[in-house]
């Protein structure tokens, strides 16, 4: 640990240099920057760093480095193991760091590492472009990219991971490298996954995808009626084609004019059908689940970039969520996700997801380090809840759930999805054959360990 006056010289450094923002204890601002998505995490920075541009996040690290501090990187702060911040550490904070450069003719884009979904979508949609993000528009594309990015158009367009074409890093001991399939390929392959163990994401080129109409369907049925909802959106999923995907997810009735008034605040079933087409192939598509009865339909064309805006959750909430991949859902796994629907804490914003896999997931490269690909269906327990009074009753739903559905369970993770659950569960993301591969991938970038705030991959 460095004196305090050679850390006060440091930081005055930093200060004059830095053409972004120094934050420190006490300073102005300071409780606002170390705010996170997850307001169950509540940690003290020794300094963040609000980096302007890439040259930024170097000084950055050569200060953290020099006073022997670990470091934590924010993008988006959404992660709801709070992998943002660290107590008594440096958090380069890439916020101002949100510039998205599309290359229409290469059908690619550049985005840097502060960028959130809602800067990536807005920036492709008017070339009619778009690629796998996640299912939220406050997400941040660096966190969930490098972590493997699962979302609404994953089936049809792989996942996010598989989009990627390089990343720029800033690694532990302060160099900038480039990482493709011909530049630091082995970099490369570990970034395909594993996460923010390798350095600073200062900028990401994804690879981008035609989609000049996006449409859903989105219906709302008593939570008596799950079983058959489920039952009849897995047979859609089994013979549709990857150009259909969505979620059956039990939720709050949301106050909205589209709500009966006698469901706000009430348990829900929804089934949400998103297509990469118009609506007239979706109907089609959707017959089934329009024929079961439902008390809210709609329907329609929709720019993707607003439904990624559909289930945004309000910042400043309590969150803890976890997941089960699974190898089939057998009506029993259906009646035991249903019937964990009973448990959730009503009302909160709380979901009570499935997604299914398949399609271009199951297609995709499988060399890299994303286990759960081959899973047929993802079980998402997402509590979300206000009081801290209901902390132990969410919690304990969401550990319910993941219990109920492990007889069907691969095994396997998504680590976006997940918050501290061990070192077992991180190894269980990356899968078991890699993690040898990884940490030695580790201990050539990052041998010290330097950013630790993340699913940890430790140096051999």
């Amino acid at each position: 640990m460095a004196s305090l006056s050679k850390a006060g010289t440091a930081l005055a450094a930093l200060r004059e240099h830095l053409v972004g923002d120094v934050i420190a204890p006490g300073d102005p601002g300071y409780d606002e920057a170390r705010t996170v998505f997850n307001a169950m995490i509540d940690r003290r920075p020794a300094v963040i760093a609000q980096c302007a541009d890439a040259t930024d996040v170097v000084r950055a690290v050569r200060f953290g480095r020099e006073l022997d501090l670990h470091i934590a990187v924010r993008g988006g702060g959404h992660s709801v193991a709070g992998t943002a911040l660290g107590d008594g550490a440096l958090v380069v904070d890439l916020r101002r760091m949100h510039r998205v450069t599309v290359d229409p003719a290469a059908e690619a884009v550049r985005v840097e590492g502060g960028a959130t979904m809602s800067h990536l979508d807005r920036a492709t949609q008017p070339y009619g472009l778009a690629t796998t993000g996640g299912r939220a528009s406050t997400i941040g594309v660096g966190g969930f990219v490098l972590g493997g990015g699962t979302g609404w158009l994953d089936r049809a367009f792989g996942l996010a991971v598989d989009n990627l074409i390089g990343v720029e890093l800033v690694t532990a001991d302060a160099e900038r490298v480039h990482a493709s399939a011909d530049e630091n390929p082995e970099l490369f392959w570990a970034l395909h996954g594993g996460g923010g163990n390798f350095g600073v994401a200062t900028a990401l080129t994804l690879e981008l995808h035609e989609l000049p109409e996006f449409s859903i369907v989105l219906l709302m049925f008593l939570p008596q009626h799950g079983p058959d909802v489920i039952q009849t959106f897995r047979e859609i999923m089994l013979t549709g084609p990857d150009a259909v995907g969505g979620a059956v997810l039990y939720i709050t009735g949301p106050p909205e004019e589209f709500t009966p008034p006698e469901l706000v605040g009430e348990l829900v079933c929804a089934a949400l059908l998103t297509y990469t087409g118009g609506e007239d192939g979706l109907r089609e598509l959707a017959e089934p689940l329009l024929a079961l009865p439902h008390e809210v339909e709609l329907a329609g064309d929709m720019p993707y970039a607003d439904v990624q805006c559909m289930l945004d959750d309000p910042p400043g909430m309590r969150n803890y969520w976890s997941a089960e991949y699974l190898s089939g859902l057998p009506d029993e796994a259906v009646d035991v996700f249903c019937a964990r629907a009973d448990g959730m804490p009503v009302p909160t914003g709380t979901q009570h997801i499935l997604f299914p896999q398949g399609g271009a997931i199951a297609g995709g490269p499988h060399e890299y380090p994303v286990p759960y690909r081959d899973a047929l269906w993802a079980a998402h327990p997402f509590a979300v809840w206000a009081d801290p009074a209901d902390d132990e009753r969410a919690m304990s739903w969401v550990r319910d759930v993941r219990t109920g559905l492990r007889p069907w369970s691969t095994g396997a993770v998504y680590l976006n999805f997940i918050g501290d659950e061990g070192p077992e569960r991180v190894r269980a993301g990356l899968g078991a054959g890699n993690t040898l591969r990884l940490e030695k991938v580790k201990r050539r970038y990052d041998p010290d360990n330097v950013f630790r705030f993340n699913h940890n991959i430790r140096p051999v």
